[in-house]
């Protein structure tokens, strides 16, 4: 891919990003007013589904046999990426401090390197070095050791296997899908997580439990579906969206360390919105998150500038559908 083809997925990208992490933010309301994490997942991806419904099918010219022939990448992206991570995540952070968690989830992007070097793709240091920075960023960002709370194994479990998941989500979004719309990928998807994750909460794994009350954002009062609508617009459909386009031009390990940022856009949020003012730490955690991202960056250049068949493909391409 060329150079400006990289820049251009990196600028889709950290929007989707900027998009999801407006999620935290306007669900925490939902949750402290007594909404149970499965549920407000649940309501949010089955409307984000919804609302990629009409323009699925109109993508699909109205023929459903593109679903029907990637009917197991529709399945993964789901159950994997978009039920398999939240659900794992909350349910993580009900036995861990959510710092924990969230540091814990977010070495997605590590993972994936390591499964690339694991099927043969070199590792370069810039790489490394970038990998290296992501993971302070993130720490210092999340900063786990001000957090308290006991270390739970079953919690630090769920933690990785979220993190799993959502380098699962990176994998399955850079693989092509010729004849299958990529709305049509992410609105099927999105319904199925919402089933899945429905199907989570009946087995009594997650509570289910939702409430009418108004809830408090930024000040003001508001009523529960309008933060919820919000999501499900901005945080989920467009979200979803965004990542995957920029997931298909990047490819899962430099669109995973992208995904690093909605740790940086959220702090940032939760700043204006709820008051919560990062440290010095965090903006230093920032900055080492931006200059990790900037050096895989660089490494996708690097490979992009090399002659016609002489750069290493990434391991994701391989179809998940043969």
């Amino acid at each position: 891919m060329s150079r400006r083809g990289l820049g251009l997925g990196l600028v889709v990208m950290l929007a989707a990003q900027l998009s999801f992490s407006t999620s935290s933010i306007l669900l925490k309301p939902l949750l402290d007013a007594g909404w149970s994490p499965a549920a407000a997942v649940a309501v949010r991806v089955a409307l984000g589904g919804l609302i990629l419904a009409g323009p699925a099918l109109i993508a699909l010219r109205g023929d459903l046999r593109p679903l029907l022939r990637y009917w197991r990448l529709v399945l993964g992206y789901g159950l994997i990426a978009v039920a398999g991570t939240q659900v794992l995540y909350f349910a993580a952070v009900q036995r861990l401090p959510v710092a924990v968690a969230l540091l814990i989830q977010y070495s997605a992007p590590v993972l994936i390197v390591v499964l690339g070097w694991l099927r043969g793709t070199p590792v370069r240091f810039v790489v490394a070095a970038g990998a290296v920075a992501s993971v302070i960023g993130v720490v210092l960002v999340v900063d786990p050791f001000d957090s308290g709370g006991a270390r739970d194994a079953a919690g630090v479990a769920l933690a990785l296997a979220a993190a799993v998941c959502l380098a699962g989500y990176y994998l399955i979004s850079a693989v092509p899908t010729p004849g299958l719309p990529p709305l049509a990928l992410v609105g099927g998807g999105l319904l199925v997580g919402a089933v899945a994750t429905v199907a989570v909460g009946v087995t009594g794994l997650l509570p289910l439990t939702a409430s009418a009350q108004p809830v408090m954002l930024g000040g003001a009062t508001l009523p529960w579906w309008m933060p919820m609508g919000i999501v499900a617009v901005v945080a989920t459909a467009l979200a979803y969206s965004l990542s995957l386009a920029g997931s298909r031009r990047l490819g899962s390990r430099l669109a995973s360390f992208a995904g690093l940022t909605e740790v940086v856009f959220a702090a940032g949020l939760a700043w204006v919105l709820l008051g919560e003012r990062p440290g010095p730490l965090q903006f230093i955690g920032g900055a080492c998150i931006l200059a990790g991202l900037v050096l895989v960056r660089m490494d996708g250049v690097a490979v992009a500038r090399q002659p016609s068949g002489t750069s290493q493909p990434d391991s994701s391409r391989k179809s998940l559908n043969a």
